[in-house]
């Protein structure tokens, strides 16, 4: 608005100028022209002012995108993670443990050499008879484990629940329950490791050993 006011000033001074050198103009014409000068201005200078003050329509602002959650759980060196139907898992630094309703305590390592975590892989582990299996492995290789899928040959999936210390490292464990024992403690279920974005990472087909191998 500031901007329009010298304008209105210069018009007013142009008139006040002329007026007196009008030849036998009188003075009270002059200043009802200069008045009649001065409204007008000030009423378009108002005006103008008027729509340059104008609010801009109101923005609602975007709301943030909410962060999926991690789909694996982060726990304690030697914390006992309830895994159901009388399984407890832990992690070490050295690898998986865990043990089933008879108490014998097992042992998978991460570090003997046996698994390349150069590239990703899973393994597995199943245990299990008429009432349903356990299933455990490693995953490995990767610091963006988003879900591990076992699969029977009718393709029907469970999803594992994944476990890993803190700090990201590049492996972690998986565990799951399915139906009773197919007469192979459940080996023959395929393990299937994907990222967090849903690409296939590494897969392990079923094979018919055992149960408590792998």
């Amino acid at each position: 608005m500031k901007k329009y006011w010298p304008a209105a000033a210069g018009v007013v001074a142009a008139v006040a100028i002329a007026a007196p050198s009008a030849v036998g103009a009188p003075t009270e014409t002059s200043t009802i022209s200069t008045i009649s000068t001065i409204s007008a201005t000030s009423a378009t200078s108002v005006a103008t002012g008027t729509a340059a003050r104008t609010e801009p329509a109101e923005v609602t602002p975007a709301k943030a995108a909410v962060p999926a959650p991690n789909p694996v759980r982060t726990v304690r060196p030697g914390e006992r993670v309830d895994a159901g139907r009388g399984f407890t898992v832990w992690l070490t630094r050295d690898g998986k443990h865990w043990t089933g309703p008879d108490g014998y305590e097992n042992f998978r390592s991460v570090v003997d050499g046996n698994i390349d975590r150069s590239e990703p892989g899973v393994s597995h582990q199943s245990e299990g008879d008429g009432t349903g299996v356990f299933h455990s492995g490693l995953y490995y290789g990767t610091r963006k484990a988003g879900r591990v899928e076992l699969s029977d040959t009718e393709g029907h999936k469970t999803v594992a629940t994944l476990i890993a210390l803190p700090g990201r490292p590049d492996w972690g464990v998986w565990y799951a329950h399915t139906g009773p024992a197919d007469g192979n403690g459940g080996s023959s279920l395929g393990v299937t490791l994907y990222d967090r974005t849903g690409r296939l990472l590494a897969e392990l087909p079923g094979f018919d050993f055992p149960a408590g191998r792998g």
